[in-house]
């Protein structure tokens, strides 16, 4: 993960975070046939909530977390990383740090969902440790939710 740095989300980067989400979820389109929830996100009142991270390379925002605090769990809302980073561990890199956000609010688990037509990150987030809690349809959309366990932060 040489050259990659992150940090929480300005409003100076919102732009470039609504070019990432569109650049990773626009291909999923045609194939589900609706619009993918991300695309129709407000980025600037996320950002303005403090709910976003984004991992910059080179100056240029190349990853996104959108993660929001609960009882017990965080929630990755949104995970989006550019074409030019695929395969370099970013996205597992993005995961663990909700994994942290988890351990700094004493929660003991990250939570999730993807549409079940993108199947690649059906089959993504189990090789990253998260076990399948349910499928269902929800707010209009077929939904995979999965769930990982986080150890609690050592002293």
């Amino acid at each position: 993960m040489d050259g990659i740095e992150f940090a929480r989300a300005t409003a100076a980067d919102v732009p470039a975070i609504v070019a990432l989400v569109h650049e990773a979820y626009e291909p999923y389109v045609l194939r589900l046939g609706v619009t993918p929830a991300p695309l129709t996100a407000d980025y600037a009142a996320i950002v303005g909530d403090g709910g976003a991270v984004v991992a910059f390379r080179d100056g240029r925002v190349v990853g996104l977390l959108v993660s929001a605090v609960h009882p017990g769990f965080v929630e990755v809302e949104n995970i989006a990383v550019a074409a030019s980073e695929r395969g370099s561990g970013l996205g597992t890199r993005l995961l663990d740090l909700a994994d942290e956000q988890a351990r700094a609010a004493g929660a003991t688990e990250v939570r999730l969902y993807t549409n079940a037509g993108m199947t690649e990150n059906v089959a993504y987030y189990p090789r990253r440790g998260f076990r399948e809690t349910g499928r269902r349809r929800s707010d209009g959309y077929d939904r995979v939710f999965f769930a990982r366990s986080v150890a609690p932060a050592r002293d």
